[in-house]
């Protein structure tokens, strides 16, 4: 990835050395990471709003409306995976490493896959 803007789903602050949530939804604050000319040019955080059974296009909205066109996550369902897809966010998928920095420096790199509708959960 040259240039965009990522989310990472995060624990308490989160933040570039924070660790992942794992599952979107249930994040505490989505870590955001701004790339320009392949590099790291500036991390914030969104505060999440609440998660609640059905209301899986809040943080999707919440993202899109943020300007993000990339995200990482290590679980998601099929129905806001569809929201992504609609609204213009790529979703990539890593599950393994919980560290926020290091996997943010793979999609960089271009090492991410998006995920595969194998991949999805059944939420909850």
């Amino acid at each position: 990835m040259e240039n965009g803007r990522i989310a990472v789903p995060s624990n308490e602050k989160g933040g570039l050395n924070g660790l992942r949530a794992g599952h979107f939804g249930h994040c505490d604050v989505f870590t955001i990471i701004d790339v320009k000319d392949g590099k790291i040019e500036n991390v914030s955080t969104i505060q999440n709003q609440e998660h609640v059974q059905g209301g899986c296009m809040v943080p999707v909205n919440l993202l899109a409306q943020n300007n993000v066109n990339a995200l990482i996550v290590g679980g998601i369902g099929m129905r806001p995976l569809m929201g992504f897809n609609q609204v213009g966010i790529n979703v990539y998928y890593e599950a393994e490493r919980q560290e926020i920095k290091p996997v943010v420096e793979d999609l960089i790199l271009g090492k991410l896959n998006i995920i595969g509708n194998d991949q999805v959960c059944g939420g909850g």
